[in-house]
């Protein structure tokens, strides 16, 4: 980074180098060949609920030659500052994937950032490859936050192709390459982690219900238990999506790079949530408003995906979709059954709904008429389209 590369040379004269180190096969052997390389190695770890032993990790990565092992404990701020506003944004890339991975993206880098000034390095690693997404979300959330951050772009030596491979925090869990490469194979049955199949879920279903305030999940409530942390609140819904087989999908998505790509997520507590605040927002909004807010939740998932979490048009996206939400705030009933989250019942105390004004059974102030010169009026316009098509011998 520029305003530390004057004081980052260690007494032996060697660069510091802080790694994006999860643990697996990849990142191990980029620490060992950074460290062989003469490079000080600063290996760091976020702990966003992914389920791996972190004091395994950190041996790991002792062993292996790295001079301090960083192990953040992220969750929370996960949750709250990613997942959270993607929830009441409604955010769903191309109309299936929740973005668990991409949300993590920006706080990782974010993280590594501070780490790097912690330890006066120069230069920060990762290791994910050029064909995916996240080599673009991590390189410009670091040069958005550091912009004069070094840039290498090393090449590693391949390491042996495994079956498929795995991404997992608390909001979901990602499977893609390997065997899952021919889109029309179906995942093999093991590839799963999180959830069951439908056909193996309880045949008794589960109820529940969700409150939201201004968009947010602020309480899970269900079979006498009321939830109000928001870690608590992801942790329950995840093993009760889980157990009923809700939030697995199967995707061909549009990369970044241009490239089409198979993905499958287990996105188990979030998909509930989805479903939930859904049919709370459609209760609530306006129907002008709920369009913008619509278009708006398409910019912000392709933000998102796209790497521009700390973008100018990012940032002015997620304060529109807050004020967005400002109304958003009442209860959901539900129910998981065989895979499917069903909506029983709504609630809110700032609805627009009257049941006065839409009930057949009242006629109050809305007459036959009002009706009958909407139709006219707007049937002017259907009129001379026709009469214009007539008129240019255009059928159809």
């Amino acid at each position: 980074m520029a305003e530390l590369r004057a004081s980052v040379m260690t007494a032996a004269g060697k660069e510091t180098v802080v790694l994006a180190y999860s643990g697996g096969l990849d990142t191990t052997c980029i620490l060992a060949w950074l460290r062989d390389s003469g490079h000080d190695v600063v290996a760091f770890c976020a702990d966003l609920g992914q389920g791996d032993d972190m004091d395994e990790v950190r041996a790991n990565a002792e062993k292996i030659g790295a001079k301090h092992v960083v192990i953040r404990d992220l969750r929370r701020e996960f949750v709250q500052e990613f997942v959270w506003p993607a929830v009441a944004a409604g955010a769903i890339y191309e109309d299936r994937y929740l973005l668990g991975t991409a949300l993590a993206r920006p706080l990782i880098a974010r993280e590594l950032l501070a780490t790097a000034r912690e330890h006066g390095a120069t230069s920060v690693s990762h290791g994910a490859t050029g064909k995916g997404n996240d080599q673009i979300r991590f390189e410009l959330a670091c040069l958005a936050l550091q912009p004069g951050i070094k840039e290498h772009n090393f090449h590693v030596p391949a390491t042996p192709k495994a079956p498929w491979s795995i991404d997992s925090n608390l909001m979901h869990t990602s499977y893609e390459s390997g065997v899952l490469e021919d889109p029309a194979h179906a995942p093999p049955p093991e590839l799963f982690q999180r959830t069951r199949h439908a056909h193996a879920a309880p045949d008794t279903p589960l109820e529940m219900e969700v409150d939201f305030s201004q968009g947010v999940p602020v309480r899970v409530s269900c079979q006498g238990r009321a939830i109000t942390d928001p870690l608590e609140m992801v942790e329950f819904l995840n093993q009760a999506a889980g157990e009923h087989g809700v939030g697995r999908v199967d995707v061909v998505e549009n990369r970044v790079v241009g490239m089409k790509s198979r993905g499958v997520y287990e996105t188990p507590g979030v998909t509930i949530l989805y479903h939930a605040h859904l049919d709370l927002e459609c209760m609530v909004l306006d129907r002008e408003v709920r369009r913008l807010k619509q278009y708006l939740a398409t910019r912000f998932s392709e933000q998102v995906y796209g790497g521009l979490w700390f973008s100018p048009e990012c940032e002015f996206t997620r304060k529109c979709l807050t004020e967005s939400q400002r109304l958003v705030t009442g209860s959901v009933r539900l129910r998981l059954s065989k895979g499917n989250v069903e909506i029983l019942g709504r609630s809110s105390p700032s609805s627009p709904y009257n049941q006065d004004l839409v009930s057949m059974d009242v006629q109050g102030d809305y007459t036959p008429e009002d009706a009958e010169g909407f139709i006219r009026i707007t049937a002017v316009r259907l009129a001379e389209h026709m009469r214009v098509k007539a008129a240019a011998g255009v059928d159809g």
